[in-house]
């Protein structure tokens, strides 16, 4: 794709090095631009959202309704189930979490409250493996669903395992938002509630992200000790207060999380 695809008042887009490819970049960005709010777009539509020109958005959708990726009805493009391939392979190459869903599916029978598994993607985490019992958020959760890191257990988790350098530049990148009252959005705050964690070795996260909603979360390991994932149980501030949680809650989320640790280091 040339410079004529960018539009006029863009900057240039730097470079990693001789090898970076823009055009899959940005095809890559045209995917993003689909979404729960724009599942359906038109050309300039997806141009804007992409930051390209209509001609350069219209080259990489042209390319990916070939390839099957997207499909056309009148002036509206949309995804097709083809898309998923593409995450599906991350979660494939990853075969260990066919072994882990076994085991959190016997956490959430014996807590009888949602267990999910997430991996850190910046300052979000990705959810890989969800096992519900009831809906407890306003936000419909999946596998693929992202929430900021720095908000839920899981995240925190995740963070504890960098260096606090790494989770300096992350919180550089991070909007604070006061989600709720209780919301921790100072980078000294978050900092210092993530070096409790890597010394206590789990995460309750009480209401930050959303009324209501508290959950408590445990690193998974890969035989290098690093934390490659974590899992962790949700629940419901009227049926459980936060101390209520952790006393109920922390021996068998710990449990869980090291039998997944384990296999991992089997394979």
């Amino acid at each position: 794709m040339t410079d004529i695809d960018q539009k006029p008042n863009d900057q240039p887009t730097s470079r990693p090095g001789d090898g970076f490819v823009q055009s899959f970049a940005r095809g890559l960005t045209v995917i993003r631009t689909f979404n729960a709010d724009n599942p359906e777009q038109t050309l300039s539509e997806v141009a804007a959202a992409a930051g390209l020109t209509r001609a350069g958005a219209r080259r990489i959708l042209l390319t990916l309704i070939a390839l099957g990726y997207v499909q056309a009805e009148g002036r509206q493009f949309r995804l097709t189930p083809k898309i998923l391939d593409l995450g599906f392979s991350y979660l494939s190459s990853m075969p260990f979490w066919n072994l882990a869903e076994p085991v959190i599916e016997a956490l959430v029978s014996t807590v009888h409250e949602s267990s999910s598994a997430a991996v850190l993607d910046g300052n979000e985490i990705v959810y890989v493996v969800r096992v519900p019992t009831r809906k407890i958020m306003t936000v419909s959760l999946s596998i693929g669903s992202r929430l900021p890191a720095f908000w839920t257990s899981l995240g925190r988790v995740l963070l504890s395992g960098l260096t606090d350098d790494q989770i300096l530049m992350l919180l550089e990148q991070t909007d604070f938002v006061q989600h709720t009252p209780r919301t921790l959005i100072t980078p000294g705050s978050l900092l210092t509630e993530i070096r409790n964690v890597r010394k206590q070795g789990w995460a309750l996260v009480d209401q930050e992200l959303e009324d209501g909603l508290m959950s408590i979360a445990a690193p998974i390991v890969d035989r290098q000790g690093r934390t490659i994932a974590a899992i962790n149980i949700s629940g419901n501030v009227q049926r459980k207060t936060a101390s209520e949680m952790q006393e109920t809650f922390l021996p068998p989320l710990l449990a869980a999380s090291q039998k997944i640790s384990n296999l991992l280091k089997k394979r």
